[in-house]
């Protein structure tokens, strides 16, 4: 059996995996953008990554092949996918011969019309199944990212690529998907990254669907919305992203003023602090996504990719992280930081705002907004709550007047939309410190949804 080591991006949800072929060389498959993870995976294991593999152009992260190949490695890739740098493109049942194993490629139309499935092989034993976007835990990969009038027609063919393909291979084959739980490329999935053909034939609610029709409107039916950068990094990665290297890019420092002229020409200000740094003081109409794994989402779904942007951060807290979480979701504009932080634009006398973090006791005569996903608010809620995801906040979607507190899980995503609620001018808006977490660990109930 191939040494196969999965390596997880736990903001995005997804997985990647390097592939031990012998004789000191190595494949992954579907790499983000940041090498680093994998040159020091295949390091550990004295590999040198020899090939890299695509199952489709992605959606939710810009890929990392192309960086792969600027170190030697030969970009494997759906020949339907035409891809404008060097690759060697595979159709339905082609092979490739790894030296010693072999990657047969599946048409597996669905997730996207391009989509394939890697069969490992030694000989002619199938060791492992790439799954991608087709088939994963649980679950399969949603079918409306392309544009809606092919969602039906993609919901179909994916249930003739796993039903004429996937389920037709051997009970016992391990499953590698790309997409797993937390990515909103995945209808709802549980928390394991990987499977077997037969335990999904046992246990995938999709798969006992009894017929395509009842397998389409199950599918359809359970998916949320999803960030709008979706809808731009499949063309960034068909074109081929710019090579960075494994080392990303620094920050830029820029003084008080020179980060004032560039908001005054149009620069986003994102503020990465930690929430309660934010309440305490930010600069007016700065957007709160505090630094974590989940910063690649909201910046996508939230912030436009053709303008500046400036971050405000602490001192202590990681510029490589943030820059390699930006490029990921293919922000190539990065301005710089605020040199000195707040210190430095207040001692320059600059405004300053301020939202405040209220408790679980200090709701009196607040309207609580819930900000969470449908999901989420569906599960359970505070009682009386009304409920606008975050990503519709930046349309003008209709949103309660007067004194508001915002609640989200922990208070994370209740200040980014606070900070979205103050740039339409609401200065009567608190956040929920804690959220709902909170409020079910004091005793209190959540009221799920009727």
């Amino acid at each position: 059996m191939a040494d196969i080591v999965a390596i997880l991006d736990e903001g995005l949800g997804n997985s990647s995996y390097l592939v031990d072929l012998g004789g000191g060389r190595g494949l992954v498959v579907d790499p983000s953008r940041d090498p680093g993870p994998y040159l020091a995976a295949a390091a550990r294991r004295s590999l040198r990554l020899a090939y890299t593999a695509e199952t489709h152009l992605h959606a939710d992260f810009v890929s990392g092949s192309r960086e792969l190949a600027a170190r030697g490695a030969t970009v494997l890739a759906p020949a339907t996918a035409g891809l404008e740098f060097p690759h060697r493109g595979l159709g339905d049942g082609e092979e490739a011969d790894l030296g010693g194993l072999s990657l047969r490629a599946l048409a597996t139309p669905g997730h996207t019309p391009e989509h394939l499935a890697y069969l490992l092989l030694d000989g002619t034993r199938p060791l492992a199944l790439f799954s991608g976007g087709s088939l994963l835990v649980g679950a399969v990969a949603r079918t409306d990212l392309i544009s809606p009038d092919r969602t039906v027609g993609l919901a179909r063919a994916l249930w003739r690529s796993l039903h004429e393909r996937v389920l037709t291979l051997p009970d016992d084959l391990l499953v590698y998907p790309t997409h797993g739980a937390g990515s909103f490329c995945s209808a709802p999935t549980r928390g394991e990254r990987t499977t077997t053909i037969g335990r999904e034939k046992a246990a995938n609610p999709l798969l006992a669907a009894p017929d395509e029709d009842a397998f389409v409107k199950l599918l359809l039916g359970g998916l949320g919305s999803y960030p709008r950068y979706f809808l731009r990094l499949r063309e960034v990665n068909r074109r081929g992203p710019r090579v960075h290297g494994a080392v990303p890019p620094p920050l830029a420092r820029l003084a008080p003023q020179e980060v004032r002229r560039l908001l005054a020409d149009g620069a986003e200000v994102v503020d990465a602090r930690p929430i309660a740094a934010f309440a305490a003081g930010h600069i007016p109409g700065a957007l709160s996504i505090q630094l974590r794994g989940a910063l690649a989402i909201w910046l996508g779904w939230l912030v436009p990719d053709d303008q500046p942007l400036v971050f405000v951060l602490d001192a202590d807290q990681d510029r490589a992280d943030l820059v390699r979480q930006a490029l990921k979701v293919g922000y190539e504009r990065l301005a710089g930081e605020l040199a000195g932080g707040m210190a430095a634009w207040e001692a320059a006398g600059l405004p300053v705002a301020r939202t405040p973090l209220v408790g679980l006791d200090d709701l009196q005569g607040r309207r609580v907004l819930d900000i969470r996903q449908d999901a989420e608010f569906a599960a359970g809620h505070l009682p009386g709550s009304v409920h606008v995801e975050l990503g519709a906040l930046t349309h003008r979607v209709e949103v309660p007047p007067g004194r508001l507190a915002v609640v989200c899980g922990h208070g994370e995503r209740a200040m980014t939309a606070a900070s979205l609620l103050a740039r339409r001018g609401r200065r009567d808006v608190t956040v929920v410190d804690g959220g709902t977490s909170a409020w079910a660990e004091a005793g209190r109930r959540l009221e799920p949804q009727r």
